[in-house]
């Protein structure tokens, strides 16, 4: 469930009116609800509640401070993948105590420094990085915590681009070669072996890819931990969200009809995995990231212009795909519903950007409610992989951020001014000078 819901002919964010939002601080605009942040936390927490446990938020699914600091304050960990979202976790609040590092590329300078923050464990993706985390540590005079990270072969059946957990895909390591490589790791010095990692996917909407894959790692597991004194079980994230039908997911009533009951829930997923996880006896961690942030955010924007060529009636908005990048990088659906709502016949319309690319599109062929220039309209469940997958493609600033919280909202990410945008460039030293 989540906080986005019509209060008679106005889409509001927990109580603050959207459209008020638009025109105070203009669009294309991310709005953020702290309450649907906390709630997502708090359920998958609670379900998971029978078991010692850690969340790590996947913080690659949106990295605004204020969202960081909101999941901090619930006790949460974090899942990075850059020397740069550990530093982001520290400037927000997070632990890094509490962080685990991932991403198959780490450099030598990240490395030492999550050593030097002190992070709770590397999910280690190769042996020739578990090679380099031995040297860097051992030059630091530090121990270093890892957790290789076991590729189970287990198709998740979702997305090309965001299944994880097979052997096409770049991440792990082969389910048969693990056992090997902690032998190894083993005599490597300045190493913890603290654990073993696991994820398959992302939006993941049924629960037997979790169930194949758990039953597959926890006796690997098992015998990893009595060999080598394990801390913890990563399990990853991979949890899917509502889509289709967005914004209906936000009320109660909408739960008892039939197709929420096709939704993978908190309790679901711990109902199945934790039986199969109790007799190991070990932390599980969980990384979680567009389950807790992708139904707490939309994207507004406004409608500039009206545009019919032949059978098609286009809605250009002035947000594009630099600002929202899914529907053009993964073709993914996303609800758009106006701020005020309407009513009347729906028109087949193309949701359109201005850039100057074709695949700049929010929707296709979508039946919309009737609008004109001026109106606004709000891209639902824009939480995870939006704003964090930003550019400035066409030189566009990036889009401010708001945070809302009950009755209250502020900005949380003012909007990019364009100057910034080639702040660090320059001609170069023959250039300058010249007339034109």
């Amino acid at each position: 469930m989540h906080s986005f819901r019509y209060v008679g002919k106005e889409l509001h964010c927990e109580d603050v009116n959207l459209s008020a939002l638009a025109e105070r601080h203009g669009t294309p605009l991310y709005v953020y609800s702290q309450a649907t942040l906390t709630r997502h936390f708090v359920e998958l927490d609670r379900a998971m509640a029978p078991l010692p446990h850690l969340i790590c938020f996947a913080m690659k699914s949106n990295s605004n401070l204020a969202v960081i600091n909101t999941l901090a304050g619930l006790g949460s960990g974090f899942d990075v993948v850059s020397g740069g979202e550990l530093a982001r976790t520290i400037a927000a609040g997070g632990d890094p105590a509490k962080c685990v590092f991932a991403g198959v590329g780490k450099t030598e300078d990240e490395i030492a420094y999550a050593l030097r923050q002190g992070i709770y464990s590397f999910n280690v993706e190769s042996e020739a990085e578990l090679r380099r985390i031995s040297r860097v540590a051992l030059r630091l005079k530090l121990v270093a915590p890892v957790a290789v990270r076991v590729n189970p072969n287990i198709d998740a059946g979702t997305h090309a681009k965001i299944t994880t957990g097979t052997y096409e895909n770049k991440f792990g390591v082969a389910f048969e070669e693990v056992e090997g490589m902690y032998a190894r790791a083993a005599c490597l010095p300045n190493l913890r072996l603290r654990g073993l990692q696991m994820h398959i996917g992302s939006q993941l909407t049924e629960v037997k890819p979790f169930k194949l894959a758990v039953q597959k790692v926890v006796p690997l597991a098992q015998r990893l931990s009595q060999r080598h004194g394990f801390d913890f079980l990563s399990i990853g994230g991979g949890i899917g969200i509502v889509y289709q039908d967005a914004l209906a997911s936000g009320s109660p009533a909408w739960w008892k009809r039939p197709a929420a009951r096709r939704i993978l829930t908190p309790e679901t997923y711990a109902a199945t995995v934790l039986p199969l996880l109790r007799p190991l006896g070990l932390r599980i961690l969980l990384e979680p990231g567009r389950f807790i942030s992708g139904n707490a955010g939309v994207l507004l924007t406004r409608v500039e212009y009206i545009k019919r060529t032949g059978r098609k009636n286009f809605v250009i908005v002035d947000a594009a795909m630099n600002d929202l990048v899914r529907p053009a990088f993964y073709d993914s659906y996303h609800e758009i519903v106006p701020l005020r709502k309407r009513a009347g016949k729906t028109v087949s319309s193309d949701v359109v950007g201005p850039i100057c690319e074709s695949g700049d599109y929010f929707a296709k062929d979508r039946p919309l409610p009737k609008v004109g220039e001026g109106d606004h309209l709000a891209l639902l469940s824009a939480g995870a992989y939006g704003s964090v997958m930003g550019s400035n493609y066409n030189s566009r600033p990036l889009a401010a951020e708001v945070l809302v919280n009950g009755r209250k909202s502020a900005v949380v990410r003012r909007r990019q001014d364009p100057a910034e945008i080639w702040a660090g460039e320059s001609t170069a030293p023959w250039q300058r000078g010249k007339k034109r």
